[in-house]
């Protein structure tokens, strides 16, 4: 029993070493977190909990308040949650994120939805494409996309693929029922609103009623515009044969090789007493 004693006392002893340092620990940083509250250096910062798309209206479970230190937030940033309920998102939020003013559409705009997020001078219009057409799962709103047409010109037995529109961003990508051949069982279509001018509707609304349209995904980082001149089913065929360029490219025009390159010469005048004469120098050749 008495050797037993110091082994006892020793346990104990380490028991009440660790239980004291771990109480100084959270000490220490409560008061070094209470500490920097004080001075400023710590701000309450309204982040959002889930992902926000465009057009939600903000509600309180989908908002919360986190510390940020003051010097690495940027102006346009919310203190309170109550602050911002009820507005409306214009361009999406993720989890975590906080929420800047920007994000935000005016105070006087309280419902949501796609009209809240058109820009000024803008529209929002709905195309119908299939799975195979929308590129189905990798659309999302925020994305931009070019629009490829198949229609038949005027006078002309032959159909032509041309792009009709670039670099349009879609709004809402979603689905939308309808009743065929007035059946009661609805059919899902999937439906992608896209944002264009007033010209580009007129353009957009042509070619989905003349034609096939579908679209072809951007990368967010291509915003160039590129005139292409479209594909006929004739420079297509001309093409897999071997008897034509790409339809994807231009002819480029090739120097002749058989033609003999150019010289250039300059001609100087040399004086020798009273004697003047000319000599001619070779330059070179392309």
């Amino acid at each position: 029993m008495k050797k037993k004693k110091p082994i006892i006392f020793i346990v104990i002893t380490v028991l009440v070493a660790l239980a004291t340092s771990f109480l100084v620990y959270r000490w220490l940083q409560e008061k070094s977190v209470a500490m920097a509250s004080q001075r400023g250096e710590l701000v309450n910062v309204v982040v959002a909990v889930t992902d926000l798309n465009g057009g939600t209206i903000i509600k309180p479970e989908m908002v919360k308040t986190v510390s940020f230190l003051k010097g690495s937030l940027v102006s346009g940033t919310f203190r309170d949650t109550a602050t911002i309920v009820g507005r409306v998102v214009i361009t999406p939020i993720k989890a975590d994120e906080p929420i800047f003013d920007s994000r935000l559409a005016p105070m006087d705009i309280t419902k949501g939805g796609v009209a809240a997020v058109i820009s000024p001078n803008k529209r929002a219009m709905a195309v119908k494409v299939d799975r195979v057409k929308g590129v189905s799962g990798f659309i999302h709103p925020g994305n931009r996309v070019d629009l490829v047409a198949t229609f038949r010109p005027a006078n002309s037995s032959m159909p032509v693929t041309m792009t009709v529109l670039e670099n349009i961003l879609v709004l809402a990508t979603g689905t939308e029922t309808e009743i065929r051949n007035k059946q009661e069982k609805p059919v899902e279509v999937d439906v992608i609103t896209l944002e264009v001018s007033p010209e580009e509707a007129e353009v957009l609304a042509l070619a989905a009623s003349e034609g096939k349209l579908q679209l072809s995904l951007r990368n967010f980082s291509d915003t160039k515009n590129i005139a292409t001149k479209g594909t006929t089913v004739q420079s297509l065929v001309a093409f897999l044969s071997g008897k034509g360029p790409s339809p994807a490219k231009k002819k480029v025009q090739k120097k002749d090789a058989t033609e003999p390159p150019k010289e250039y010469y300059s001609r100087v005048q040399v004086i020798e007493g009273h004697k003047v004469k000319e000599e001619k120098f070779k330059e070179g050749s392309e």
